[in-house]
C-alpha cells in the first residue's frame, strides 16, 4: 500500500512537472485563434495584422481560422470545447458579451466555459455608410426619406454592435428601419455594396477603403469624435441627431476554461507588446479603435461588467431574445 501510494505521488510529480515545463516553453508548435466571423469583418482584418507581430514575439506560428456563424457562437463553441493547452484561442467582438442577453439558448456558458486574456482594443464608433445609389446624402435627408419609405441596413448579425447602433438610431431619429443581418462584416459590407440594403454600420476598417474609394458614401461617424482617417465625415450627432452617440465595443481574447494561468499571461504580453509597434497602432487607430492589452485579471473584471451593461442596451434598443 505505501509503495502505492509511493508511485502515485511520483507520478503525479512527473505530471506536474511535465506540464510545468510545457507551460514554460509555450508554444513549442503553431497556436490557432479561433475568429468567429468569416473573412472580411473589422475582427479579421485586424488579426491578420495584430497577430503578425504577436507570433514573433512567442516565436511560433499563429492560425487565423475563420469559423463565422450563428452571431460568432459557431466559432466561439469551438474554442469552449478544445482542449485548454493554449493552442486554441478565441479572438472576438463585444457581440460574446451580448448574446447571453439575445439568445435564449446557447452551448456554452461565457462565464464559466471561457478564462478571459485580453481586450485587443477598444471601439469609438462605425461609419454609417450608405450605397451610391441611395438619394439621401446626409443624415438628415436620410431621416426624411426613412419617415416615407421602407430603408434597409446591414449588419454582422443579430445583437450585433451594428445592429445596436441601427436600432438606437432608428428609436432616436423616430423611423423605422429593417435590420437585415448576415453572417460576418464581411458579407454585410458587401450587400450595401451591391445594393441588396441601403445602409451598413462598418467599422473603420472595413469601411474607410470603400469610402476613400467612391464606392460607399459615408454619411456620419457614429463616435463621440470624428474618425481620423476620415476627418471631413461628421459624428451622427453633428450631422443631424444630437445626443446620438454609439461606440463600437471591443475586441477581446478568451481562452478554454482551466488555460493554465501562465500561457494566458504568455499571451496577454505578446499581444500587449505587439499594440505598442507604431504600424500596429495606427492600423487601429485609423480604423477607429483604441489599442488596450490588459492583464487577464483587469480584463476579467471588465467584461463581467459589460455583460450587465449589454443586457441594459438591448432593452433599451428593444431586442427580442432568439
Amino acid at each position: 500500500m505505501q509503495r502505492f501510494i509511493a508511485v502515485t505521488i511520483g507520478s503525479l510529480a512527473l505530471i506536474m512537472a511535465g506540464n510545468a515545463l510545457a507551460q514554460k516553453n509555450y508554444p513549442t508548435r503553431p497556436v490557432r485563434v479561433v475568429v468567429p466571423f468569416p473573412a472580411g469583418g473589422n475582427v479579421d482584418v485586424f488579426s491578420r495584422v495584430l497577430f503578425r507581430y504577436v507570433e514573433q514575439d512567442l516565436g511560433q506560428t499563429i492560425v487565423i481560422d475563420n469559423r463565422g456563424g450563428a452571431n460568432s457562437i459557431v466559432g466561439s463553441d469551438i474554442v469552449a470545447k478544445a482542449a485548454p493547452d493554449g493552442y486554441t484561442l478565441l479572438n472576438t467582438s463585444f457581440g460574446f458579451a451580448v448574446n447571453p442577453a439575445i439568445m435564449k439558448k446557447m452551448p456554452f456558458d461565457v462565464i464559466k466555459d471561457f478564462v478571459p486574456v485580453t481586450n485587443v482594443a477598444l471601439g469609438t464608433g462605425y461609419l454609417l455608410v450608405a450605397n451610391n445609389n441611395f438619394p439621401a446624402k446626409t443624415v438628415k435627408e436620410l431621416i426624411v426619406l426613412a419617415k416615407k419609405q421602407p430603408v434597409r441596413y446591414s449588419t454582422a448579425g443579430i445583437g450585433n454592435g451594428q445592429h445596436l447602433a441601427g436600432a438606437l438610431f432608428a428609436e432616436k431619429a423616430g423611423i423605422e428601419m429593417l435590420h437585415v443581418p448576415y453572417k460576418g462584416g464581411g458579407p454585410a459590407a458587401t450587400a450595401v455594396l451591391g445594393g441588396e440594403v441601403e445602409l451598413h454600420f462598418p467599422a473603420g476598417s472595413v469601411g474607410v477603403p470603400h469610402v476613400k474609394a467612391g464606392r460607399l458614401r459615408a454619411l456620419g461617424f457614429t463616435g463621440e469624435k470624428r474618425l481620423s482617417s476620415l476627418p471631413d465625415v461628421p459624428t451622427i450627432a453633428e450631422a443631424g441627431l444630437p445626443g446620438y452617440v454609439a461606440d463600437a465595443g471591443w475586441h477581446g481574447m478568451f481562452a478554454p476554461a482551466k488555460t493554465p494561468a501562465a500561457i494566458v499571461s504568455r499571451v496577454q504580453q505578446a499581444v500587449h507588446k505587439a499594440l505598442q509597434i507604431p504600424q500596429v497602432r495606427d492600423h487601429f487607430l485609423n480604423g477607429g479603435y483604441e489599442p488596450q492589452g490588459l492583464p487577464p485579471a483587469e480584463w476579467a473584471k471588465l467584461f463581467r461588467e459589460d455583460l450587465k451593461r449589454y443586457a441594459e442596451i438591448t432593452r433599451i434598443a428593444k431586442i427580442q431574445a432568439q
